[in-house]
């Protein structure tokens, strides 16, 4: 029987996301209870030195594909090149994060693998050898366990679900033959917006929806900002071109599991709720008391988040002594 737990890592411009150390946590805590070793694998170009870092999160050995062609995120040829790796490896668990690009990327796997996948799961228990996962469905309502059968199975880690844990291992770096394969694809460019924190990446949103009345984010901005947060939107603000369609949270947009989720002039149509539900605690700010929102808030506020807000961030001032 194979074994071994694999991880795949995700970097932009030689910069891990915070995913990756999620993955990478997750990946160690499976493969000591399924008594198996840790590897991950990290794509890209120069970024050997970069990678010698991950085995402080429990890598017993990273796997470094160092190529030119590897330099920017194509679905062909990063599956080309990681089921090389698995073809040689051989794992029995494949882990690594549902953001944009892994669920790209892990659906290509499976399909290319022929092997079990369980997306956006929120937790991931062992019973007997058998992979179980926990992962929302019907837009969050309920929780599903999912035992995957197979090898390899891949398991997407929904982005801030898992705890980030150092365990320090070998980390022994070894350079491997990246083939990439043939491909149809051809990269153009990329746009990167420049200091604004990553959606799913944050441990507090700060999101506004119809309610906002038009473009002027400044109150949740500034709200945002002294929380170290980001600022996201609902579906009906972007519809608005209130504001871009990357800040979108919800079931056409990022699904978010903050430690704080603050919703102000949102409703809570089920659509938003499937981006955001898993939020660990959620605040929301509404004039309408039977705003749906409220049903799934720990904490509500009825009353205008014009007045609301401000009010949160000059106490917050205070207490922060600003």
């Amino acid at each position: 029987m194979s074994c071994g737990v694999l991880a795949i890592a995700e970097q932009v411009n030689g910069v891990f996301r915070k995913v990756t150390y999620e993955a990478l946590s997750e990946g160690r805590r499976i493969a000591d209870g399924l008594g198996c070793s840790l590897s991950v694998a990290v794509l890209g170009s120069g970024i050997k030195s970069n990678s010698e870092s991950l085995g402080k999160y429990g890598a017993d050995r990273i796997l470094v594909a160092d190529d030119a062609l590897l330099e920017e995120y194509m679905t062909d040829t990063y599956t080309n090149v990681i089921a090389g790796i698995v073809s040689k490896e051989k794992p029995c668990v494949i882990i690594l994060g549902a953001s944009s690009r892994g669920r790209d990327l892990s659906a290509r796997l499976s399909a290319r693998l022929d092997s079990s996948l369980a997306m956006d799961c929120i937790s991931v228990r062992l019973d007997a050898g058998n992979v179980i996962v926990t992962r929302p469905m019907y837009g969050g309502k309920i929780l599903a366990e999912l035992t995957l059968e197979g090898e390899p199975r891949i398991i997407a880690i929904r982005p801030n679900s898992m705890k980030i844990a150092e365990s320090q291992k070998a980390g022994a770096v070894e350079v491997i033959t990246a083939d990439a394969g043939v491909t149809a694809l051809k990269f153009v460019e990329k746009k990167l917006e420049t200091g604004k924190m990553e959606l799913t990446e944050a441990d507090v949103v700060v999101s506004g929806g119809r309610g906002m009345g038009g473009p002027d984010y400044s109150s949740i901005e500034n709200l945002a900002g002294l929380l170290g947060g980001a600022v996201g939107a609902s579906r009906s603000a972007v519809d608005e071109g209130w504001r871009p369609h990357s800040d979108q949270v919800g079931q056409t947009g990022k699904v978010v599991s903050p430690n704080l989720y603050i919703a102000c002039g949102i409703s809570g149509a089920i659509q938003h709720l499937a981006g955001m539900s898993s939020s660990k605690v959620i605040v929301a700010i509404n004039k309408d008391p039977e705003a749906p929102i409220f049903a799934k808030a720990d904490y509500g506020v009825v009353g205008d988040l014009f007045e609301i807000v401000p009010l949160i961030t000059e106490e917050i001032k205070k207490v922060k002594g600003l």
